[in-house]
């Protein structure tokens, strides 16, 4: 069975955690290559993107393989895919639109997805606009023709912290006026996906520490979250 939200599972480090995945339907698998604890190197990625793509996820297809990115410069960004062929890229951090331009005139079969933080202070910027969703709008504006999706999360992104969840739906439908998925990151685990999943039906959701145990993926762990998505 397969649920409607995609899901991601982030912070992969390792090949047996990736074969123990297999089977599972989930969407996208996270490799993180900004500095984090789980981080992984360019030496690194062959190997766990191969392991990637001998297994099978949603539909018995392979994941999605997602790189996750914090402000690299774009000459590392060739050169790490050219050595990593990604299939999406997620960029964290203050990449401009001119950034994700270069990015895809370069690269014009990647997917790139753009990170908005939710609860972050934008100060006069964020006070110019009526409504969230007006806000929200405008920062997608900004990118319009550029993106594969859009993901919120909370400040600082990784901290397994949640958000306001209020805030789901004004970017929600901004998302949806460019034809563009929602998902939602931030301090998701078994125990609270399923009310989100329910309550804000997110095109994806996107987990990390949520599935850790001691700091390590936990199969377990990523199997009951799955369920609780589909179940949901």
């Amino acid at each position: 069975m397969n649920s409607p939200t995609r899901i991601k599972i982030c912070g992969l480090r390792d090949v047996p955690t990736i074969e123990s995945m297999d089977g599972l339907p989930f969407h996208e698998m996270g490799f993180v290559f900004a500095p984090s604890k789980r981080q992984v190197s360019i030496d690194e990625a062959p190997a766990l993107l191969a392991a990637a793509g001998r297994i099978g996820a949603a539909e018995g297809k392979p994941p999605v393989t997602v790189g996750v990115f914090v402000n690299m410069p774009l000459a590392e960004m060739h050169e790490l895919l050219a050595a990593a062929p990604l299939q999406v890229v997620q960029l964290h951090g203050s990449e401009s639109p001119d950034y994700c331009r270069a990015l895809k005139n370069r690269h014009p079969d990647i997917g790139i997805w753009r990170v908005f933080s939710v609860g972050k202070s934008d100060g006069q910027v964020r006070e110019q606009h009526a409504s969230l969703r007006e806000y929200a709008f405008s920062q997608l504006e900004e990118y319009r023709g550029l993106l594969h999706a859009v993901l919120i999360d909370a400040p600082g992104g990784g901290t397994g912290q949640p958000f306001d969840w209020q805030a789901i739906d004004a970017y929600k439908q901004a998302a949806a006026r460019f034809d563009l998925p929602l998902y939602v990151a931030g301090g998701l685990r078994e125990e609270n996906v399923g009310e989100l999943v329910r309550g804000y039906s997110p095109g994806g959701v996107d987990v990390s520490s949520g599935v850790e145990s001691d700091g390590r993926k936990d199969i377990t762990k990523i199997r009951a979250f799955v369920r609780k998505v589909i179940e949901s």
